[in-house]
């Protein structure tokens, strides 16, 4: 049976477990919400919406992939300008205790959060690639928590953690432009920051000699001295990350593959399926994300002759 992952709205502010809980929201028409505050740590990831959010007495307009750090005792609200969108997020609340026994672990996690009370800005930005990234990340604590298998809380801890740092190393990046671009400075950095940026495009190894001025070859090399695969191992796996993320948000499969380089369907759901261990039809399906009604019948089609293959 299929997970679901989009959780029922739940209007409570108060955690009903002792460490943590997650949240993947849709909502087609949003309604008003109050200034509050709660006792825990709130982790907020903007997916999509015609919204601002306010927090204390800053209110700071939204684009996708934004995040709020809200720490305890904060108010904070979303503003609504109109329902012409959808109102997607992702919310991860963390209880003090269980945030004091992962800064045991890992003393700098709570970097981000004491950055923010130090500049009273709890909302920062980040580029596509990054938002991915995030948003993969939180996939994964959602995927972990429906889950009933050995080292389960373990797994689940890490996973936080993980998010956590990733945070950190964004807004620090963010926040710190003279860091970044030291940090951008070597071929296989530069490499990898296009390729995020860029992968929607050709991105063959004779693009990038056009782009960077060296040989494939080197390219080939440094690629290979530094991740431990190809260039092409690599953009097949950031495109179809790609592809999951364009999926949910209710993109046609077809013009998804199309979109990154895909150009025969069957390639695209045998890689799709290798990678995630279930079809593109099937993925959008565990969402509950309804596809466009000229499309569906071809889908549902094409995903029974596959099952076949």
């Amino acid at each position: 049976m299929a997970k679901h992952y989009h959780s029922q709205f739940d209007e409570r502010q108060e955690m009903q477990t002792s460490d943590f809980e997650i949240f993947y929201y849709e909502d087609k028409e949003a309604s008003d919400v109050s200034m509050h505050r709660h006792d825990y740590y709130e982790i907020y990831f903007f997916l999509e919406g015609d919204l601002s959010y306010q927090i204390g007495k800053n209110i700071y307009p939204l684009q996708y992939g934004d995040i709020c750090l809200i720490p305890p005792g904060v108010f904070h609200r979303p503003q609504f300008h109109s329902n012409d969108k959808p109102y997607r997020r992702m919310v991860l609340w963390l209880s003090p205790d269980f945030f004091a026994r992962l800064q045991a672990l890992h003393p700098d996690i709570t970097y981000s959060f004491n950055y923010g009370n130090q500049i009273s800005c709890h909302h920062f930005s980040c580029d596509f690639a990054n938002a991915q990234i995030l948003f993969d990340k939180l996939i994964d604590i959602i995927e972990e928590r429906q889950r009933d298998v050995p080292f389960h809380e373990a797994m689940i801890s890490c996973y936080i953690a993980s998010l956590l740092l990733s945070i950190n190393r964004i807004v620090y990046m963010g926040e710190r432009p003279t860091a970044a671009k030291s940090e951008q400075g070597s071929l296989f950095t530069r490499l990898c920051e296009y390729i995020n940026t860029h992968l929607d495009e050709d991105l063959s190894l004779n693009a990038l000699s056009r782009e960077f001025y060296v040989s494939k070859y080197h390219i080939s090399h440094v690629f290979k001295e530094n991740m431990g695969m190809s260039v092409h191992q690599y953009l097949l796996k950031k495109r179809l990350y790609a592809c999951k993320n364009n999926i949910l948000a209710g993109e046609p499969l077809r013009e998804v593959a199309m979109t990154y380089g895909f150009k025969d369907y069957t390639n695209f759901f045998r890689a799709f399926k290798k990678e995630f261990g279930i079809g593109p039809k099937e993925y959008k399906d565990s969402f509950g994300i309804v596809a466009q009604p000229h499309k569906e019948a071809t889908d549902t089609i094409e995903h029974a002759v596959f099952d076949e293959i």
